[in-house]
């Protein structure tokens, strides 16, 4: 069901947002099963290409992760992807009132679940964590997961096409804030000394 969905929302997501509302999957369903499985990409691949490929800075060695630290960044990478995508979604819950509906949580957990599924999908591309790469091919999916938002919006929360642009662009909003809380929290802990451990070359 998850890959089902997963190719749909990228080759006709109208259809499959529909089919998506008309589902009703519930909010754990969904985090259990969509989100558990797209999740686990990005962490698992980043794990493996910070600490078996590692990346250049100019002519040097590669800088690569000790696995020791990897590991629990990973995990905490993992735990961040779904806290955030359920947060997201209670907060759709919250806001989707003052936008002239009353949908469930569950509902609203699917919307920010699924527009997510671009961003999940390309975490492949960590395996080789070259800054370039990762955004010559993360740009174009974020851009298509800020689409299917946006379309998602007006489908799965029933509203007229301008109300739903307005609700959907209030959503991105609180990602970016969102996105800004977790870097700051990161820049924190890092000044704490809570952070990855390098590799050393003799």
């Amino acid at each position: 069901m998850s890959v089902s969905r997963s190719i749909g929302l990228l080759i006709n997501p109208q259809k499959t947002w529909h089919k998506i509302k008309e589902d009703g999957r519930g909010t754990v369903a969904v985090l259990l099963g969509h989100t558990a499985i797209l999740g686990l990409i990005p962490p698992v691949c980043a794990y493996f290409g910070t600490t078996r490929v590692g990346w250049t800075i100019g002519y040097a060695d590669p800088v690569r992760l000790t696995e020791s630290s990897a590991l629990p960044i990973s995990v905490i990478y993992y735990l961040v992807i779904l806290f955030s995508i359920y947060v997201l979604g209670r907060m759709i819950h919250w806001m989707n009132i003052t936008y002239g509906t009353n949908c469930s949580v569950s509902r609203c957990v699917n919307l920010a679940a699924y527009p997510a599924t671009p961003l999940l999908l390309v975490g492949v591309v960590q395996l080789y964590p070259a800054l370039w790469l990762n955004y010559l091919i993360g740009l174009p999916a974020l851009a298509y997961s800020i689409y299917l938002l946006y379309s998602g919006t007006e489908i799965m929360m029933e509203l007229p096409r301008e109300r739903a642009f307005l609700m959907a662009s209030a959503i991105l909003a609180v990602c970016l804030v969102a996105l800004v809380g977790v870097l700051a929290a990161t820049v924190t802990l890092w000044g704490l000394g809570i952070g990855p451990g390098f590799m050393i070359y003799w």
